[in-house]
């Protein structure tokens, strides 16, 4: 039987529907798996009031089947606006989706999602941009998404305020609107700055850029105006605690079946063949888009090998180390790791950097064990768990500059990963891809100055404004002659 040929646009189109549709029938399975049938949409409303600083357990707020709706409903409005609007989906929009979905399990529900989501439309009006080369914008400005609940819910309220009751004062709608607006405006600016800092090296170009100002935003509305920040709210969940805090079974059959749908899928569409497969699995990643050189049929087998060794990482890390289990965050990372399958990550380019994580776990257990001290972490620690999610944004730096590098940016990024956070209050989502940009700063001007000849081949290199996750400067007139990816 002939398969029937789809281009990438379709293809990535399929995956944000597939991604969607799994979550909202996993919200069914869920709410019967773990009895909270006929509370579903309580408990989602609960979500949807409830500030959000990271790192905020919808598992606990709501619940399993209540996180799932959430990321499937949240997951379903990008999909409408990438079908919706005219033209080709690419590489950067399914960035944006996995980015989407993998914070609607901690800190992103629909309520806060869709003003960060729509304010950008209005810059893009204005610049007579096109809407949908530049759909990624409107995605990753839901990053900042924890500043309107905040905004909402408790910024103006502060001792009056209740857990699970929604109280809205007009200050606070205002507060919201006009930050919705300044950030439409700011976040299209910010990003190309933002890329040449890190030169490429890291993938999550947009938690550079965010972290930096999400640290000013943060510090003007608490510390200069002396205001004590806000506590992250954590609740007795009993259905949660009667699971032990962890939906490690459900996490595990829900993720291996998606993986190994998507790596069928991938095979078949790309004519029952691994064609091609060996050579993205040799690609540094740097400034590569495989879906333009490999097929998005290509990118589908490597989502479902990668995701298949990240998974398999999680679950080693939480056998044997103390830690947390399969919370709504460690859900969630899991989708946040496969952001740029399409466009930068695979299973070689990643594992230095998840060895490197392994490294300073082993070095600081063993000086603390040499100063008679107990080591106060582990690889299963939350915050631990989120950071080696996005420090695989790096792996530009290890396909470039080896082996060797991947380890020690995974070692310095690990090493930095639950403390910048407080920067910006944990109001930021993209917290890790802050922190993996931090570590590309710090090791970019040592690997230039010792290998020059890298640093020369770089500046030779064409930049493709589509590629860094920026701004798509064409207007909407000509975005029909865009080439398809």
């Amino acid at each position: 039987m002939k398969i029937k040929k789809f281009n990438n646009s379709q293809i990535i189109n399929g995956i944000a529907f597939g991604f969607s549709a799994a979550f909202l029938i996993s919200a069914f399975i869920a709410a019967i798996y773990t009895g909270e049938w006929g509370s579903v949409f309580q408990n989602w409303y609960r979500i949807l009031i409830t500030p959000c600083p990271l790192v905020t357990d919808y598992f606990a707020i709501g619940g399993l089947a209540s996180a799932m709706l959430n990321a499937g409903v949240c997951g379903m409005v990008c999909f409408l606006f990438m079908i919706g609007l005219p033209g080709n989906s690419h590489t950067n929009t399914l960035s944006g989706y996995f980015l989407v979905v993998a914070h609607c399990f901690y800190g992103l529900n629909l309520l806060n999602m869709m003003p960060c989501f729509l304010a950008p439309f209005v810059y893009l009006h204005r610049q007579k941009l096109d809407y949908k080369d530049n759909l990624h914008i409107c995605m990753y400005t839901t990053s900042f998404a924890p500043f309107i609940s905040e905004f909402l819910f408790r910024y103006t309220q502060r001792d009056t305020f209740l857990f699970g009751q929604a109280q809205l004062e007009l200050k606070g709608v205002i507060l919201a609107v006009c930050f919705c607006l300044m950030m439409g405006y700011v976040t299209p600016a910010i990003l190309p700055g933002a890329r040449a800092w890190h030169k490429g090296y890291n993938l999550y170009n947009g938690g550079l850029a965010f972290g930096v100002f999400g640290f000013f935003v943060f510090n003007l509305m608490y510390r200069t105006m002396g205001i004590v920040p806000p506590e992250i709210i954590t609740v007795e969940n009993p259905i949660y605690i009667r699971f032990g805090e962890s939906y490690r079974l459900y996490g595990n059959c829900f993720y291996l079946l998606i993986f190994l749908f998507c790596f069928l899928t991938g095979y078949f569409l790309n004519g029952r063949s691994l064609k091609g497969l060996s050579h993205l699995l040799k690609d540094t990643g740097f400034r590569s888009d495989f879906a333009e050189k490999y097929g998005m049929s290509v990118c589908l087998m490597n989502i479902g090998i990668y995701g298949s060794l990240f998974l398999l990482y999680l679950n080693l890390v939480i056998l044997f180390t103390n830690g947390a289990g399969f919370t709504g965050p460690t859900f969630g990372i899991m989708l946040a790791a496969l952001t740029f399958s399409a466009m930068g990550q695979h299973p070689r380019n990643v594992l230095p950097i998840l060895i490197g994580y392994q490294m300073l776990y082993l070095v600081t257990g063993f000086f603390c064990h040499m100063n008679g001290r107990e080591l106060t972490w582990s690889l299963s620690t939350q915050g631990y768990l989120n950071g080696v999610a996005f420090a695989t944004g790096m792996s530009p730096l290890v396909g470039h500059y080896g082996f060797r590098v991947g380890i020690l940016s995974g070692f310095l990024c690990a090493s930095m990963c639950t403390a910048t956070s407080a920067v910006h209050g944990g109001f930021v989502l993209y917290n890790g891809g802050f922190t993996a940009g931090i570590t590309v700063l710090i090791l970019l001007p040592i690997l230039e100055h010792y290998l020059p000849g890298t640093r020369s081949e770089m500046k030779d290199q064409r930049l493709n404004m589509q590629e860094l996750l920026a701004l798509v400067q064409n207007k909407k007139n000509s975005s029909q002659s865009e080439k398809q990816p």
